[in-house]
């Protein structure tokens, strides 16, 4: 990977560490989830850095980027995403994001249409309200305290046991990203998220939600939003579970690749 182009970004008063695998290619942005960084989507960078030029972001709080003492709403991120692109002055591109990035990326797109060529959602946090506070009340932001209290080979193990079949690069890769993300990043656990149903109505750029039978979106809830914006594809990958990308690689590459193909 040592061939990729390591850069930042000044926007919104802050510094967003990207990598960027470059070349004159449509840009395809990656926007990662809550503890990864933009450096968790190497496997993903791999399939498509010969046809996209492929970037990656770190998310303030997040890998390389600022750590401001505020400002970690989806709204803030959502800017800093769209900072991004008007800053690398980038042609329209596809924005895909993940978990935290697929509610990010959600909400540039209802807001800045004009500025996307497409979207693709990867099992986003569309959470229902009591959902959301049951995740900020539970002990997540806690493990992660005790967990920037260790070493990377125990994190790494941590990893490994919850995580059997992954690489040890990709294990070493989350664990880093997880010894990178910042207290403050947890902020973004806060109630209310936007409501996604609003967000998904109003938006106007090709959109595909690709989710596992295992993850956060269900088909009740893709039906549900396709009902609602009926521009929106929806793909359910078998075996899968929140980390789509990761648990079905090769799948989940055919699904966008044939969506980007397509629009």
């Amino acid at each position: 990977m040592n061939y990729w182009n390591i850069e930042v970004c000044e926007t919104n008063g802050i510094n967003i560490h990207y990598t960027r695998t470059g070349g004159n290619k449509p840009p395809l942005i990656l926007l990662h989830g809550l503890m990864t960084n933009g450096e968790c989507f190497t496997g993903l960078a791999h399939v498509f850095e010969k046809e996209y030029d492929v970037i990656m972001p770190d998310a303030r709080g997040h890998g390389n980027s600022s750590v401001p003492d505020f400002g970690y709403r989806y709204e803030d991120h959502a800017n800093d995403v769209i900072g991004l692109i008007n800053t690398l002055r980038l042609t329209p591109p596809i924005l895909l994001g993940h978990s935290m990035g697929g509610m990010i990326a959600a909400v540039v797109a209802s807001r800045k249409p004009n500025l996307l060529r497409g979207l693709i959602l990867a099992d986003p946090t569309f959470l229902s309200p009591k959902v959301q506070r049951e995740v900020r009340d539970s002990d997540v932001a806690d493990q992660h305290r005790r967990m920037l209290n260790m070493s990377l080979d125990e994190v790494m193990a941590d990893a490994r046991n919850r995580h059997p079949n992954r690489s040890e690069e990709t294990l070493e890769i989350f664990a880093r990203a997880r010894l990178q993300t910042s207290m403050a990043a947890f902020d973004v656990l806060t109630p209310p998220n936007p409501d996604y149903k609003m967000l998904v109505s109003a938006i106007e750029v090709p959109s595909l939600i690709v989710f596992g039978d295992k993850g956060v979106v269900s088909s009740v809830i893709a039906e549900e939003l396709q009902r609602l914006n009926p521009r929106l594809q929806a793909e359910q990958i078998r075996e899968a579970g929140h980390s789509v990308h990761l648990d079905q690689l090769e799948r989940f590459a055919a699904v966008v690749e044939s969506f980007i193909r397509s629009i």
